[in-house]
């Protein structure tokens, strides 16, 4: 048994393809092959050390969600950290094994909603669990894998649609799990969590413009090109994702516990200064990639605390 998550966070962050192949092969048994754990604490353990060792652009079950939430958090995290590497890593360049193994990742989910599991594969062992104690709707992330199957045969949106559709599979069910497992069920809320993720999303794209697009991946659709030309299309989908910034805001209004509320604060607002970085490079984006710099996180706290402030102050005078 192998106690540690491979690569450092990513399973495939790894010097050659050989060793990719390796960690996935194991990793794409039913057992977990040498990833096997022989309990639920340690399935959670194991996902939880993935979870922490992976750089992303937003926290990931970070300290300031309730802590009876970050396991399962953790758990869907390592489901999709391994299906997204499986999708866009080096360890194949064979389309038909990466679907294949993407079919092996529905195995997963699928057994991992028919009863709790105790040992075995690490990520369904902890999904079960959490599934079954949270209640998880599977359908999300059956979605997940719908878009990573897009991944794997991408071709350029022609539409806004085409990238709203694409959104609704790779980054909408994320918050509506993440909904599920705080125990919100309040349609609103879904809805502004969607308009959330797909601007989280959307806002990865453009930050990515300098290194996806050397690798043939352009999501600025082909409809805003024609219509505003390259400069100002880029310009239009800057301007349509604050406005999905602006009508999901207020899902952090609906949740009930203040941890869950700050954290969602922290990933709006860092979403929107990150969005901000790329206004402010504009036709620097197609060959430059936006940081966030110490300056933008003390900006993004003093919003987080304002916005708890204003919140609590409308709570005293309902």
């Amino acid at each position: 048994m192998n106690d540690e998550p491979p690569c450092g966070g990513s399973f495939c962050n790894m010097a050659t393809s050989t060793s990719q192949r390796s960690v996935l092969t194991e990793l794409l048994q039913s057992d977990g092959g040498t990833y096997a754990v022989s309990s639920v604490t340690d399935a959670y353990a194991w996902c939880s050390r993935l979870a922490v060792s992976h750089y992303e652009n937003f926290p990931v079950a970070s300290k300031l969600l309730p802590a009876s939430m970050r396991p399962h958090v953790t758990a869907v995290y390592a489901y999709a950290r391994l299906a997204d590497d499986i999708a866009d890593e080096d360890w194949t360049h064979d389309q038909t094994e990466r679907h294949a193994a993407l079919q092996t990742m529905q195995q997963l989910v699928e057994a991992a909603s028919v009863h709790p599991l105790e040992q075995g594969h690490p990520i369904a062992v902890a999904l079960s669990q959490s599934i079954a104690n949270k209640a998880i709707p599977t359908a999300p992330l059956h979605d997940l894998l719908l878009a990573f199957r897009q991944d794997v045969d991408f071709k350029r949106p022609a539409t806004w649609e085409d990238v709203m559709q694409y959104c609704r599979c790779s980054a909408n069910p994320v918050g509506r799990i993440v909904l599920a497992i705080a125990g919100v069920r309040d349609i609103r809320a879904t809805e502004a969590s969607d308009d959330i993720c797909t601007a989280l999303q959307l806002v990865n794209f453009w930050q990515d413009l300098s290194i996806d697009i050397p690798r043939g991946r352009w999501y600025l659709p082909l409809e805003l090109v024609d219509s505003f030309g390259q400069h100002g299309a880029l310009l239009e989908a800057l301007r349509r994702t604050q406005t999905l910034f602006d009508r999901g805001r207020i899902v952090a209004l609906l949740v009930p516990s203040i941890r869950l509320r700050t954290e969602l604060h922290a990933i709006i607002h860092g979403g929107e200064r990150m969005l901000g970085l790329c206004r402010d490079l504009g036709d620097e984006l197609w060959t430059k990639r936006p940081i966030l710099r110490k300056a933008d996180y003390f900006s993004i706290a003093w919003r987080v605390a304002a916005d708890l402030c204003i919140h609590d102050r409308k709570s005293e005078l309902a």
